[in-house]
């Protein structure tokens, strides 16, 4: 086939929870692209209140209403199962698109069947001349954080070459179907957070390559629907940081990890939320701490 004017099936997946509101101006930013082979797939994770009508206001997409909160990685998992698309493209539902966004990213998984998977280029919303992500260093093995590329800067055009990256970012994800079938689904044991982190380093082990595609632009109003600071963020990021060690440092220096990531990295922060006076945080990452301790991972 000439892929010159091969055009794959997209399918743009999106988990609405609680925030119906901001899925419709997706939705309505979605319209508006000019690439036509898409299907777009809003999965709904038990909000509280009905998002059904989201089917009726955009009868194109296909909407499929979960039960429980499956949590990010399940809710994305249910909108994949039913996936046609050749290419699968997990958009957060606090994002809106250029017009174009998807043409350059089609373009790029041509160039080589090693790229698994690539991000855009994701600008704040509502600084939209501010870099959130421009490709991803890998997490540090002891403290479990990753660093974006060029995130805080100024966008003057520093960051516009394709570069093979090390982490993707999840608010904009798309992944190539022949990862997917090499390595299943994204892990729904994390729930929420380090998920996209943790298939990315599987797709990496697999052979896949992960790309960062500055011609594609993503805009980011970022953390929505758990807000800055709450309890439940600072329960799995804590949770999972450790959780994704555990997955993805091995050897030697996966055991001097866990060592430096339970007896140094966390009791610092609890100790800083404590000197703030706030104990209910610093009881949160005790929980998470506690529930690795009772978790036994660690097949995808």
């Amino acid at each position: 086939m000439n892929k010159t004017f091969y055009f794959p099936l997209v399918s743009i997946i999106t988990v609405n929870y609680n925030t119906d509101k901001v899925t419709a101006e997706l939705l309505r930013s979605l319209s508006k692209i000019t690439y036509r082979n898409i299907e777009i797939i809003v999965v709904d994770n038990a909000s509280a209140v009905d998002a059904s009508y989201l089917a009726t206001e955009f009868p194109d997409i296909k909407f499929i209403q979960n039960k429980v909160n499956q949590g990010f990685a399940g809710g994305n998992n249910r909108g994949i199962e039913v996936a046609k698309g050749e290419i699968i493209f997990l958009l957060n539902n606090d994002t809106e698109v250029a017009a174009g966004f998807i043409e350059p990213v089609v373009d790029l998984f041509f160039t080589s069947d090693k790229i698994g998977i690539i991000s855009p280029k994701i600008r704040y919303f509502h600084s939209p001349d501010i870099i959130q992500y421009a490709g991803g260093d890998a997490i540090n093995p002891f403290t479990a954080r990753g660093k974006f590329i060029g995130s805080g800067e100024k966008d003057n055009g520093q960051f516009n070459m394709p570069i093979e990256t090390h982490l993707a970012h999840g608010a904009a994800m798309a992944i190539h179907r022949r990862v997917l079938d090499k390595i299943g689904l994204l892990p729904e044991m994390y729930f929420l957070y380090y998920e996209e982190l943790d298939f990315t380093e599987h797709a990496q082990r697999a052979g896949f390559k992960v790309w960062y595609q500055p011609r594609s632009l993503v805009l980011h109003k970022e953390s929505m629907s758990v807000g800055k600071m709450s309890a439940i963020k600072v329960y799995y990021q804590n949770r999972n940081r450790l959780l994704f060690i555990r997955r993805n440092v091995f050897g030697v220096k996966g055991l001097i990890s866990k060592i430096f990531f339970t007896l140094i990295s966390e009791p610092v922060a609890i100790l800083k939320f404590l000197a703030k006076g706030n104990l209910a945080m610093a009881g949160q990452i005790c929980k998470g701490l506690a529930w690795n301790m009772n978790y036994k991972p660690i097949k995808n």
